[in-house]
């Protein structure tokens, strides 16, 4: 039973990849916004698939919704930096030209926006600290393997993004 739900998670994890690749990409090149309630069904299966993944125990029960509030909170900041970009491209696209914009507003935007990151990736290791610890070593492995497969999405998808970016010159 455990190799079922195992590759259940992992076969969930690869068709929401590309979910994650169509929600991550459609602000960038012209395609229909994702919806709050496609975010939201889009988040629930991530949480989903790690914590099927990892197959925790009763007492590891105990220490997950931190890890899970702090995964929601993450998703939800990240969704609200990609409207905010999808709101400055688009007004970028009809409003001032280039040698109107201030450049150190722009680094300042930056900045803020990479600090927030920072903040909301250490709120989620700091959640996971507890529970890791007590993970078995085959939990952590698959745990390292959801990882694996997640990164690769992201990084395939950002590929892609810099593939249109490309066209589009």
């Amino acid at each position: 039973m455990p190799k079922k739900a195992a590759l259940a998670a992992i076969a969930l994890l690869m068709t929401t990849s590309s979910l994650a690749y169509a929600a991550e990409t459609s602000s960038t090149v012209g395609m229909r916004q994702p919806s709050a309630a496609d975010l939201n069904s889009l988040t629930d299966m991530r949480v989903g698939v790690v914590k099927a993944a990892l197959q925790l125990t009763p007492d590891q029960e105990k220490l997950w919704p931190p890890v899970e509030e702090a995964i929601r909170a993450r998703a939800k900041n990240r969704w609200a930096r990609l409207d905010r970009l999808a709101e400055l491209r688009d007004s970028a696209q009809t409003g001032a030209a280039l040698s109107e914009r201030n450049p150190l507003e722009i680094m300042q935007r930056r900045a803020d926006l990479l600090i927030q990151r920072g903040t909301d990736l250490k709120k989620v290791t700091d959640a996971w600290q507890p529970l890791y610890k007590t993970l078995s070593q085959d939990q952590k492995r698959r745990m390292a393997f959801v990882s694996m497969v997640a990164l690769r999405g992201m990084r395939d998808a950002i590929e892609h993004r810099n593939e249109n970016e490309d066209d589009d010159d």
